[in-house]
């Protein structure tokens, strides 16, 4: 099997570790290339990972894989350019830097792809999704704080582009998780009403506070996002009848309405190993339907921007 990977930043370079990985344990030969916006040198150990390094898109062949994991504005231009060179695509998430883009005009409309939705994939939501099933929700309430500049240790918080509007950054669009993963959930809200802008004093042009509030048939949802919270925090309660269901994705653990914890502790990279495990059965006919097909992620980048779905 060939892959392509376009983008090696701290996300593909763990998506390409993960791929070395599992096909490994598959016992699955792969033989890896990378299309890069620069030949500035690797870490010796991602540089080993591969096959070819190119700079010049011209060069390139077809390959069963293509991983889209450069930075979120230039997703469409790559798909648009590049996306019929690979059988199987996996963009990492958000699609796109804006909902106003379409699927046609990316050329997906019928394409094998997968959008990255790795939350779904760890242990704590996987307790989660059997905890709720069957319990009416009257209310969740979703958080996610962290602190950008501990993000990537030893890298200037503003270079990346999550402190750049410009480069697709910015909380709202960032941590898309939490939409993601209430609509995989509950489906789409009835409506919902957001509020964003740059509060803090962190040197970023990207907002940094997200507010939702979405109304469903039976329940409300509330969810935060921050880039400044000091104390990292990623929590969902859903209150029911029996009690409040609480999700730590943060320390690993599911606490029960009746008090009782179920403890889901694990590296955080399992989540992104499921994921890889999931997309790899996509990609080898072993599941016929993607996991997150671009058609669904689109439609959660414009609940999350307010934009007509």
């Amino acid at each position: 099997m060939r892959a392509l990977f376009v983008g090696l930043g701290s996300i593909g370079t763990r998506h390409l570790k993960n791929l070395h990985d599992r096909c490994a344990a598959r016992g699955l030969p792969i033989s890896v290339d990378a299309l890069r916006s620069s030949d500035r040198p690797l870490p010796q150990e991602t540089a080993a990972l591969l096959e070819h390094q190119y700079t010049n898109s011209d060069k390139i062949g077809h390959y069963d894989l293509m991983f889209i994991t450069n930075p979120t504005n230039l997703h469409l231009e790559t798909i648009r350019q590049l996306g019929e060179k690979a059988d199987t695509l996996f963009i990492e998430k958000p699609i796109f830097d804006d909902g106003m883009h379409s699927l046609e005009e990316a050329g997906l409309v019928g394409c094998r792809a997968q959008v990255a939705a790795p939350m779904r994939y760890c242990g704590a939501f996987l307790a989660l999704q059997k905890e709720l099933w069957g319990k009416r929700v009257y209310s969740a309430r979703l958080i996610c704080s962290s602190y950008l500049p501990d993000w990537r240790p030893g890298v200037d918080y503003r270079t990346v582009y999550s402190a750049r509007r410009e480069m697709g950054g910015g909380v709202t669009i960032d941590l898309i998780h939490e939409w993601d993963y209430l609509v995989d959930l509950f489906g789409f809200p009835l409506e919902s009403c957001n509020f964003k802008g740059t509060y803090s004093d962190l040197e970023i042009t990207s907002d940094d506070l997200s507010v939702y509030i979405a109304r469903y048939p039976t329940m409300l949802a509330e969810i935060h996002l921050d880039y400044f919270g000091r104390s990292y925090r990623r929590t969902a309660e859903f209150f029911v009848q029996e009690g409040t269901i609480t999700a730590d994705f943060g320390a690993g653990t599911l606490t029960r309405a009746d008090g009782s914890v179920v403890h889901c502790e694990e590296p955080v990279n399992e989540r992104y190993l499921r994921e890889m495990d999931d997309f790899l059965d996509f990609a080898q006919g072993r599941r016929t339907e993607s996991a997150n097909p671009p058609e669904m992620a689109l439609r959660v980048l414009r609940l999350t921007l307010g934009q007509p779905l």
